[in-house]
């Protein structure tokens, strides 16, 4: 018996036959080698590839969880942030209700002792009096119970249904709980608001809890960055903020600008990374901007751009389709 081995890169093939094998022969068998040898290669490669594949979504599902994780932990820091700036505002129309339901209880008695004299004529007048403060208290109330409802929306998980929204009241309460919220942590604290709304904006199509989100992150930042350099001015410094709408070439547009610190050059490139922060350890995920880029620009179908000089100013611009 004459034994034929011919080698291929994961092992060796042999061929038994009682005469030699002619080259022709051991061509065809190196030939078959070959081919088996890609089939072997082609199988282990197709098996890593498999294992690869199962590990990088086992992956892929973790990030996803913990992506899905930080950002509702940003969205419950940013509520937290909130909290002093609600309770102000909540405080405002409560103090209305409160006033106009005493005053209420006053003309009431009033009524009662009017009509125990049968003066109809002042009890028509206190009726009336009656009447325009309730609708006063009916008003109030209204008020913080949106409030509280847009809370409770901003907490929540997005449906993202977008609604017909007014930009310019939904600019300006998410304004004012964020400077009352930044007052209520440092009382030294205060800040020209200039706003310049242009109010024949028609309502526009937006998720309001998305969209209130980023108008917060990007308030929180020019609040905080004018603080910074009040601290870094030994306070000698009058801070300001400022907040217009417009439309502009068939968008809505809302710029955030203030007169803080401003943002260097060489990172001005990285500030919608996710994970990147020009604060302090402790003091931002580095989520903020990232979350905001994406709620405008992949949400919205919008544009979020920065403006800025160091030491000078920083202005966001968000440019809304309508």
């Amino acid at each position: 018996m004459y034994l034929h081995f011919v080698p291929f890169l994961q092992g060796m093939l042999y061929v038994g036959n009682t005469a030699p094998l002619t080259e022709d022969e051991i061509s065809l068998v190196q030939s078959l080698a070959n081919a088996f040898s890609t089939a072997y290669a082609r199988y282990d490669d197709f098996t890593k590839l498999e294992s690869a594949k199962q590990q990088i979504e086992a992956s892929l599902s973790e990030l996803r969880t913990m992506q899905s994780q930080l950002i509702q932990k940003e969205k419950m820091a940013s509520l937290g942030e909130l909290t002093a700036g609600i309770a102000h505002e909540i405080q405002n129309p409560l103090n209305f209700v409160n006033n106009f339901s005493e005053v209420n209880q006053e003309l009431i008695a009033e009524m009662k002792e009017e009509l125990a004299k049968g003066n109809l004529e002042e009890v028509k007048e206190l009726a009336a009096n009656l009447e325009e403060n309730e609708q006063k208290i009916n008003h109030h109330g209204k008020r913080a119970d949106s409030i509280v409802k847009g809370m409770l929306q901003h907490s929540r998980s997005s449906s993202g249904e977008k609604q017909l929204t007014n930009i310019n009241a939904l600019t300006d309460e998410y304004l004012r709980l964020s400077y009352h919220g930044l007052r209520s942590k440092n009382k030294d604290f205060n800040a020209i608001l200039v706003t310049d709304f242009d109010y024949s904006l028609d309502k526009v199509e937006v998720v309001p809890q998305e969209l209130g989100r980023v108008l917060l992150n990007l308030l929180n930042n020019a609040f905080y960055s004018t603080q910074q350099k009040k601290a870094q001015l030994n306070g000698q410094f009058q801070a300001e903020v400022r907040v217009t709408t417009c439309r502009t070439n068939g968008k809505v547009e809302i710029r955030i600008r203030d007169n803080g610190t401003g943002i260097p050059e060489s990172v001005k490139h990285k500030i919608f990374q996710p994970f990147f922060t020009t604060k302090p350890t402790g003091q931002g995920t580095g989520l903020g901007l990232s979350l905001s880029y994406d709620i405008i620009t992949k949400g919205h179908g919008g544009e979020l751009k920065i403006e800025s000089r160091e030491g000078e100013y920083s202005e966001f611009t968000i440019l809304l389709p309508l």
